[in-house]
């Protein structure tokens, strides 16, 4: 009998990564990082001349973080507990918008901590991705879990039948959010998304599909 599948985002879903990201910027390149802005082109500035970082320079640091910092990252409370307790009548899938050669970096990273999935790498929208899964795997019922408005617009889009839990773990980055319009609930600790995961499992029923102003980031 098929199982139901969690497919979860990785950073500010299960491990924290901007505010290392920030400390890192702010300890090896003299550069603050405005968590609050959502646009990372105008997010990074250099403490020396006040001035943004470069947009075309923002994904050279972020690549640099990856390359050297990823043990920093450290889970987000709840989330180890949660992916148990989830575990044991599902299966999980961790689907991370990282280049394909992360992918051994990330199970490695994960595993340090306990977490012991499946990791797919994806660039870009989600949604094909997940088509990919649900039509490999075939499971009685799927969840996505996502910090990203886009991702669940591109979900939405593409496997309408998912259910969608928007949960962004990082306080620092969730204040200056709102929902998101693709998603079914916005939760962002892992005790109470779970409690919500369960249910749908336990329902086994697809999504309903959003319409109008709700069905898209």
């Amino acid at each position: 009998m098929a199982r139901p599948l969690l497919i979860s985002d990785c950073d500010e879903v299960l491990l924290h990564m901007v505010a290392h990201f920030r400390d890192w910027l702010d300890e090896a390149h003299g550069i603050d990082f405005l968590i609050h802005e959502e646009n990372w082109g105008e997010a990074l500035i250099r403490r020396d001349t006040g001035q943004p970082v470069e947009p075309a320079e923002v994904w050279p640091y972020l690549d640099a973080f990856f390359d050297t910092e990823m043990p920093r990252q450290q889970p987000t409370p709840g989330a180890i507990d949660a992916l148990a307790r989830i575990g044991a009548v599902a299966d999980i899938v961790i689907l991370t918008n990282l280049p394909d050669h992360r992918q051994t970096p990330r199970l490695d990273q994960l595993a340090g901590h306990g977490i012991r999935h499946r990791v797919v790498c994806n660039q870009g929208g989600k949604g094909p991705a997940l088509r990919r899964l649900l039509d490999e795997i075939r499971p009685s019922v799927a969840v996505f879990v996502d910090d990203l408005a886009v991702q669940h617009a591109s979900v939405a889009d593409t496997t309408p039948e998912v259910w969608r839990l928007h949960m962004i773990a990082e306080p620092l980055v969730a204040t200056h959010r709102p929902p998101a319009p693709a998603a079914h609930v916005r939760i962002d600790d892992w005790a109470a998304g779970a409690d919500w995961v369960l249910d749908r499992f336990a329902e086994g029923r697809p999504a309903p599909v959003l319409t109008g102003s709700a069905a898209r980031a």
